[in-house]
């Protein structure tokens, strides 16, 4: 099975849009009166939530002029979200196709479809044309991706000289055997997690200057521990989660999500960086 294959095995869902649409009314929302935080936590779909992208978006300079690229971009929730903070337009690419067909959906139902377009296709080879988007970030997508340099090199391509590109994936912190299944991999032949340092090495190769790189593992850990609670507290998860985005094992991955990052063998980081 080839590496684009495995993936979308991976992330197969069947009827996802059905899903969110019958978990509405426990919302006490319809397709009318929805809005992007009432499906935060579903496509949102990294460590940290919408919190985590609102930490990682203060970083980077976006105003109603700029037009972003987001790499991987699943259901198209931090697409939605920044389309709205900074009233921008977003493009959004992924290989999962029902992820395309749905967040496309969730996007006319909020009323952001003239600003945010998802795209069905490889991160490896975009179907955008050079100097395409003044700004880039991907979330949780490099851990699924095994060669870097070649990932930063086309979104490179696509960015217009001095662009951002923010980066925020599950990270490699030292050697050691990790608990799978996790919520990117079933197991090590899946997972291509690289160290912050191989990251950094890449993007240099690929023609950006890095600006800043930032742990996130003690935001990780209370993130995990206060969803745990909220869950103990509630009696499960809320209606509109991501247990309804993972089918499989769904409790298991998050466990042995946090287990390695106790562990201190992977955790969350952000890298902002620029292309030159």
């Amino acid at each position: 099975m080839t590496q684009e294959n495995t993936l979308l095995a991976q992330y197969a869902h069947g009827s996802l849009l059905n899903t969110i649409e019958k978990a509405l009314p426990d919302l006490g929302k319809t397709k009318t009166n929805l809005s992007i935080s009432d499906l935060a936590a579903a496509d949102e779909f990294h460590i940290g939530g919408r919190t985590a992208s609102e930490h990682l978006f203060k970083q980077v300079e976006l105003n109603s002029a700029s037009k972003v690229l987001d790499i991987g971009c699943g259901l198209g929730g931090p697409a939605r979200f920044v389309a709205t903070k900074y009233a921008c337009e977003v493009t959004g690419i992924d290989l999962t196709e029902e992820f395309i067909d749905t967040g496309n959906v969730l996007s006319d139902w909020v009323g952001l479809s003239k600003q945010v377009n998802l795209f069905h296709g490889s991160a490896l080879n975009m179907p955008f044309a050079p100097a395409s988007f003044s700004g880039a970030y991907m979330l949780h997508v490099g851990m699924n991706i095994s060669d870097k340099t070649s990932l930063f090199s086309e979104v490179a391509r696509v960015l217009q000289p001095q662009s951002v590109f923010a980066v925020y994936d599950v990270m490699r912190d030292k050697s050691g055997e990790l608990s799978y299944p996790v919520p990117w991999a079933n197991n090590s032949d899946e997972s291509f997690l690289a160290t912050a340092t191989q990251y950094v090495n890449s993007l240099q190769s690929a023609g950006f200057e890095v600006l800043g790189l930032n742990s996130r593992r003690d935001f990780a850990l209370n993130f995990f521990e206060q969803t745990a609670q909220q869950n103990r507290e509630n009696g499960g998860p809320p209606p509109l989660s991501l247990h309804n985005i993972i089918l499989a094992d769904a409790r298991l991955k998050f466990q042995n999500l946090a287990s390695n990052i106790v562990n201190q063998l992977v955790g969350p980081v952000e890298i902002i960086a620029r292309k030159l």
